[in-house]
């Protein structure tokens, strides 16, 4: 399965997740936009230098990043 050949699901819009800053025209924030096919996502950023690029991962590969992200930064969920 190729995922950078999917498309995004039409009905559903990215997904922003904010933070490590006070807002303002450089806020940090992480997109992230269900593929149709699959369990997958695009994987974006709202900096300007980060416009048009983009990461597509599983959820399972997702899920693997946020529990051991977690877990290594010493955070509780």
């Amino acid at each position: 399965m190729n995922l950078y050949e999917m498309h995004a699901a039409a009905d559903t819009p990215a997904r922003t997740w904010c933070g490590g800053n006070l807002g303002g025209d450089n806020e940090t924030c992480v997109t992230t936009t269900p593929l149709a096919e699959a369990d997958a996502f695009i994987v974006g950023d709202s900096k300007p230098e980060g416009a048009g690029r983009e990461l597509r991962m599983t959820g399972a590969e997702l899920d693997s990043f946020a529990l051991r992200w977690a877990r290594d930064r010493g955070l509780k969920l």
